[in-house]
């Protein structure tokens, strides 16, 4: 047994090997993509010029510009083209590390004034609270910034779940279609890659994963694609091949 901060770890298995860790996805995973394509996505669409206006001149507003500038190579952009093209980005559904930064930003407004909470799938937050409980080393990897996920788990259906949550990776680590993001990742973590199990409802994250040599769980939730028959498959928490030892 081991113990991680305080918590005794028992030894966890999926499908009868080791794990150390489990990372999970957001959209489609833990939360219903909806959420933030008809609640997130055009909250921070509506906001971002005002938002610019103000944060533009800071020097934090200053480095998400100078992100813009280097990702269409253009170091004499404008601040009004700049702010333009985080709008075409994010009408696009780009994922893109400056825009996700601003909308990270802009969400924080929308959770602290209690304009939404974050949802969850009903099996989720029981099972995070179980895990954690019982020692299991929890962390994110969203396309969405670190600052975003942090105000997700901290502001849900279900309550503050931060406290369950170990750490979060976002772009700035890598694309999640990659396998050398999630080689990074192990590295950060210290744990071999063997160790680790990914849970995501799309199937390149999950190739992706799995070439980095990590174990895998697909996750499909009602709307989401369906699986080749070399993934382990499920639509609740409750239903992954997990054991204590």
């Amino acid at each position: 047994m081991l113990l991680f901060e305080g918590l005794l770890f028992e030894g966890l298995l999926f499908e009868g090997r080791p794990i150390g860790a489990i990372v999970l996805d957001i959209e489609g995973t833990t939360t219903d993509i909806a959420f933030v394509k008809n609640t997130l996505f055009p909250y921070a669409e509506q906001r971002l010029e005002r938002f610019m206006a103000d944060f533009a001149p800071t020097p934090k507003g200053q480095t998400i510009l100078n992100q813009v500038r280097a990702e269409v190579d253009n170091a004499n952009l404008s601040q009004a083209d700049c702010v333009a093209q985080l709008l075409t980005w994010a009408r696009a559904d780009q994922k893109v590390t400056p825009l996700k930064a601003v909308q990270g930003l802009i969400w924080d407004e929308g959770y602290r004034t209690k304009a939404y909470y974050s949802h969850l799938y009903e099996d989720v937050a029981a099972h995070l609270r179980s895990w954690h409980r019982r020692g299991v080393p929890l962390y994110i990897y969203s396309s969405g910034s670190i600052g975003a996920q942090k105000l997700l788990f901290a502001h849900t259906i279900a309550g503050d779940l931060t406290p369950c949550l170990r750490g979060y990776f976002d772009t700035t680590t890598g694309p999640k279609l990659e396998a050398a993001s999630y080689e990074k990742i192990a590295a950060t973590l210290g744990m071999a890659a063997a160790e680790l199990l990914f849970l995501s409802d799309h199937p390149g994250e999950l190739a992706a994963a799995r070439q980095a040599g990590w174990q895998v769980g697909a996750v499909q939730r009602p709307g989401t694609a369906d699986f080749g028959d070399d993934l382990t498959v499920v639509s609740d928490f409750g239903q992954l091949p997990l054991t204590f030892s």
